[in-house]
């Protein structure tokens, strides 16, 4: 009995961090373009090139 015991245990924490990783909050889909412009600003703000350093 205690030999089962101690292999449940693994089984157990395995499925207890699984469980908690379900309650992760967060949008579970991507914003469209203009709520994420709003959110995170432009993408050519982002990704252009410095034209100051040439």
């Amino acid at each position: 009995m205690r030999r089962l015991a101690l292999a449940a245990l693994p089984l157990a924490l395995v499925m207890a961090l699984g469980l908690a990783g379900c309650g992760q909050k967060g949008p579970l889909y991507l914003p469209d373009d203009e709520q994420a412009a709003e959110q995170y600003g432009p993408r050519d703000a982002a990704t252009a090139p410095d034209d100051s350093e040439t």
